[in-house]
């Protein structure tokens, strides 16, 4: 979702305004003469002479001064030309400077929105302090990362490149902010990376994050969500029974939307599918032995396979009337149960704990009634006239036995 530029700045002012709470920006850095930066006019000059460790400069006819050598990173060359500012008289001498010409023409070249260079020189209870050349500046702790940051010392002595957010010369306050620097770099690598993806694309990528809902993966740069349901074949309840933060993965891309904000990615897309051939292993009628993975009032969720989950209805616990599945089960119980229904275009299959009689798989009148019909197949092969009633008798007896 593209932010709005009106919400963003307001949101960034208020920012601002809460982290120079109690800060006073002008006891960050003062002007080298004392006087507002931008007070004292630039004058152009050449150097006309060297003497120790003054270096004279010409203004114009009649009109000299003197800067200090140690604003000058190397001796300079009689007719360079110089910029300097006027900071000072000594009786008829004009007292020059280099340094604060520099500050001067920092100030007035700067503008809201232009980049610049600052070294961080400390911080305070809202952000960092810093400079850029002379001019003093002021970072909020929300402008220094795109994520949250914790350790502002970790910056000290860094020179970090940052975008003007807010400049008043009057109050020489400039306001910095290295986090939209960052975003537009992280904007330019994502396009880049987009370039090269398309649904369907296999790559690895390295767990960045995870969410109730999902794992959010760095596919080069750039973020996708992996939602839980696509981690694994395997119900899983959070991310983290599968993955862990740092985790190299390898993932497929399963969409990419809304100008390339959204993508999608997947994991279980690269795995064999569970359900091929599960009809032919576990045809109706076949007894599996699962796990029970949820329970509810109206049934339970029995793992078949690993990644197939099928539905034991309230009605199939038992041959009394069941209220609960609860008050039949527990979670994690082995059960042996029964394919009544399946449909492995739908991923769907309905489960019963009860054999085609109606008794529990396992119980006593399972054993009975397995007796039964195995007298009764062999019935069906003995001659004309056999008595049926001899033949339950004997099966009745047989499962005593």
């Amino acid at each position: 979702m593209i932010p709005d530029p009106e919400q963003s700045q307001d949101s960034l002012e208020a920012e601002i305004a809460a982290s120079l709470d109690g800060v006073n920006l002008q006891d960050i850095g003062a002007p080298l003469s004392g006087k507002p930066q931008g007070d004292s006019k630039l004058q152009d000059g050449v150097v006309v002479g060297v003497t120790g460790g003054d270096v004279f400069v010409e203004l114009g006819p009649r009109n000299e001064g003197v800067v200090p050598l140690a604003e000058f990173d190397e001796a300079p060359a009689v007719g360079q030309r110089v910029k300097v500012s006027l900071v000072g008289k000594d009786g008829d001498l004009n007292l020059l400077s280099m340094k604060e010409a520099k500050a001067i023409a920092a100030w007035e070249e700067m503008e809201v929105g232009s980049l610049a260079k600052a070294t961080c020189t400390g911080m305070n209870k809202g952000g960092l302090e810093l400079k850029i050349g002379s001019v003093s500046a002021f970072m909020p702790a929300s402008q220094i990362a795109i994520g949250r940051v914790d350790d502002l010392a970790a910056y000290a002595g860094q020179a970090l490149v940052c975008e003007v957010t807010e400049i008043d010369r009057g109050r020489k306050r400039i306001v910095l902010s290295r986090r939209k620097v960052l975003e537009v770099e992280a904007a330019a690598k994502r396009e880049e990376a987009l370039g090269t993806l398309s649904p369907g694309s296999v790559l690895r990528g390295k767990v960045s994050r995870l969410e109730n809902y999902g794992a959010f993966v760095d596919i080069g740069g750039i973020e996708g969500l992996m939602h839980v349901s696509n981690i694994s074949h395997k119900r899983l309840e959070h991310p983290e029974e599968a993955l862990k933060v740092g985790q190299e993965v390898e993932v497929q891309v399963l969409e990419i939307s809304d100008g390339g904000k959204r993508i999608g990615l997947g994991m279980k897309q690269l795995e064999a599918d569970p359900w091929d051939g599960f009809a032919d292993r576990h045809p109706v009628d076949s007894i599996v032995t699962g796990t029970v993975q949820r329970l509810a009032d109206f049934g339970a969720f029995i793992e078949l396979e690993p990644g197939v989950d099928g539905l034991l209805h309230v009605s199939q616990l038992g041959s009394g009337r069941v209220r609960s599945a609860s008050d039949v089960l527990k979670m994690g119980e082995e059960v042996a149960v029964r394919v009544q229904k399946l449909d492995s275009g739908a991923r769907r299959i309905s489960l019963s704990r009860l054999d085609s009689r109606g008794a529990v798989l396992g119980s006593d009148e399972a054993v009975e009634s397995d007796v039964i019909d195995q007298v009764l197949d062999e019935g069906s092969h003995q001659k004309a006239g056999t008595n049926l009633g001899a033949l339950l008798r004997r099966a009745m007896e047989d499962g005593d036995k």
